[in-house]
């Protein structure tokens, strides 16, 4: 641990004399372009051509990784200020905050992506729930003109503390509530230049893609073009003709929800693995998103502000099929009113820990009512105890991976929580609070960079859920499946987990701050892309925890590449054999998570018998 520390310390010395050097230029503009939900091998130039030729042409990231829990908040949270989860306490979409968010329907378990959350959260917690300031503040303070655009909740946070109530520049928002209630009010600088584009003040829904279907109806088979084609309209006849009348240098960020929505709610594969989230719906969303990219570089272009102006590509995660198959879980042996019969309910884990502990479960998502017979809690998180105002266990439901708290931090409910984990088959990995003790069949949290200092409460177990590959055709990591809990069915779409098909994200850069045709080989991830910002942005940060990505500078003019190293560290096993195992990469003091979980059980780490196999050939 003494170690671990020493290097991140090294790390961030390292990082800090980077930007000072970089205050010495004249900084140029930056566009972050996030893909959400980007599957690094789905990129081609007949699937996504502009990405494609940002890749090829400028800097293709070809070890590219999403932080753990691989969820959009959590490494929304990485890009926007540098830092792993330990520091931001973004661990996941859904958090355990210990109160009752009012704006998030009176819940201490909070779907986050979601503007008025963040303010409460923001409230609660200080002012600033991240801990940490964002590129768009830093780079705002500094006279910069900063504006973020796309998906609710991942946007605002890049700029999530801006008040426009107080005088001064402000960081421009547009996302899914914009001109409703919770949506970042507009100035009337930009409204009216929203009029004068023929643009409205409000941004239109998702439509048809929105629909997600039920056990018995298909999801969407549409991509958010729509909507999406608005933000790529306000950024293009809007912000950048505006930013550039300035004549100051900017910095935008456009979220782009696909092809992440229509993956997630793809109507291709209803209750069946293929194709899953490789059907027409989810290459339509990924061409959606190619095509928001094309009309900004085009704007650039007629602007004349290509030449001047860096953009950096990182997808959050990558993707995987949804599995709700289990031979071990007492929930999927349930009948539920919404649930095929021997499928997984969504809140799997809270049922079979309630049933393993024999305690009582509460919905904290409805009421804290009591959840029994045949019904599963209404979002899939818990609350265990005899009294849901002061929980034992509360389990914040994910999707590929879940959040566990044990507000009394009890070792001895620690243990027999794993014990019971340790018992099912859609388990892959599990992570404890370093506090907490080491269990057998499991690694400490801090390991995965999920200890530092967090504002929002850390949680105690973190349990990674089954991956494999199916014979879709194509690279393993395009075939990815995982138990996912979720409201979603199998067959749609979801992230979250600890498989190579969720941390295998898309990233490339092009601009004058990046090499041409250079393929980087080194690891690189999302908490790399905001430190990265920083040093060409020249911003100076004073940061607040340790875990701090590193400058990719291997990727810049003159930039030198540094040794890479490979290792892997398991826990001690189980009673029944089990172990996590964690596969890693590092470049000086960063640690990169390429896999974890148990060895057969996670796509991307092979069963130790497979092992032995291969060795021997």
């Amino acid at each position: 641990m003494r170690r671990s520390m020493l290097l991140l310390s090294a790390g961030l010395t390292l990082l800090s004399s980077g930007l000072a050097s970089a205050q010495n230029a004249t900084p140029r503009n930056l566009i972050l372009f996030v893909p959400d939900g980007l599957r690094a091998l789905k990129v081609s130039p007949q699937t996504a051509p502009a990405m494609a030729e940002v890749r090829d042409k400028g800097v293709n990231f070809k070890n590219p990784h999403s932080l753990f829990p691989t969820f959009t908040m959590a490494n929304g949270s990485a890009m926007s200020t540098g830092h792993y989860l330990g520091d931001t306490g973004v661990f996941s979409n859904t958090l355990y905050t210990a109160y009752s968010s009012g704006p998030a329907g009176g819940t201490v378990t909070p779907f986050i992506e979601n503007d008025g959350v963040l303010g409460d959260i923001d409230e609660h917690f200080g002012g600033n729930y991240l801990n940490e300031d964002t590129i768009l503040k830093l780079a705002r303070d500094k006279g910069f003109s900063t504006a973020a655009l796309g998906k609710v909740g991942p946007t605002y946070q890049f700029d999530h503390t801006d008040r426009p109530d107080k005088p001064g520049l402000h960081s421009i928002v547009f996302d899914d509530s914009t001109g409703g209630k919770n949506g970042v009010a507009l100035s009337d600088e930009v409204k009216a230049a929203l009029t004068k584009a023929g643009l409205p003040l409000a941004a239109p829904s998702r439509g048809d893609n929105a629909k997600a279907g039920d056990a018995r109806t298909p999801g969407t088979t549409v991509a958010n073009v729509a909507q999406q084609a608005y933000f790529a309209d306000v950024a293009a006849k809007v912000v950048l003709p505006m930013f550039k009348a300035r004549g100051k240098p900017f910095v935008l960020v456009f979220w782009s929800r696909d092809p992440d929505g229509s993956q997630h709610n793809t109507g291709d594969s209803l209750n069946q693995i293929k194709p899953g989230i490789n059907g027409p719906t989810s290459m339509a969303g990924i061409r959606n998103a190619d095509d928001n990219l094309a009309r900004l570089r085009k704007a650039l272009d007629e602007l004349g502000l290509a030449a001047s102006t860096n953009i950096m590509i990182s997808a959050d995660h990558g993707f995987s099929t949804i599995s709700k198959e289990s031979k071990t879980s007492a929930s999927a042996k349930v009948s539920y009113d919404d649930t095929p019969k021997d499928f997984l309910p969504m809140g799997f884990v809270a049922l079979d820990l309630a049933k393993a502990l024999d305690l009582p479960l509460f919905d904290p998502n409805d009421k804290n009512a009591k959840v029994e017979g045949n019904k599963h809690p209404r979002a899939g998180n818990g609350i265990l105890g005899k009294d849901p105002t002061k929980p034992d266990v509360v389990v914040a439901t994910n999707g590929g991976s879940d959040l566990i708290y044990l507000p009394n931090r009890e070792r001895k409910l620690a243990r027999r929580i794993i014990g019971a984990l340790l018992e099912q088959d859609y388990a892959s990995g599990i992570f404890v609070d370093d506090d907490l003790g080491n269990f057998p069949g499991t690694l400490p949290m801090s390991r995965l960079n999920l200890e530092g200092k967090a504002a929002t409460p850390t949680p105690s177990i973190v349990v990674n859920f089954r991956s494999y590959a199916s014979d879709c055709g194509e690279a393993p990591t395009n075939c990815s499946v995982q138990v996912a809990d979720t409201v979603l069915r199998q067959g749609q779409g979801m992230h979250g987990s600890f498989s190579r098909g969720d941390t295998m994200n898309f990233m490339a850069a092009i601009g004058p701050d990046f090499k041409a045709g250079f393929a980087d080989e080194l690891p690189v991830s999302n908490a790399d892309v905001g430190a990265t910002a920083a040093k060409l942005l020249g911003l100076s940060v004073k940061p607040k925890g340790k875990l701090i990505g590193r400058a990719m500078t291997e990727a810049m003019p003159n930039g030198a590449a540094p040794q890479a190293y490979a290792g892997s560290v398991k826990s001690r096993p189980a009673a029944n054999g089990l172990r996590t195992v964690l596969n890693f990469q590092r470049v000086g003091a960063q640690r990169y998570f390429d896999v974890a979980g148990f060895p057969g059980r996670t796509l991307g780490l092979e069963a130790e018998s497979d092992k032995r196999k291969t060795a021997g050939k």
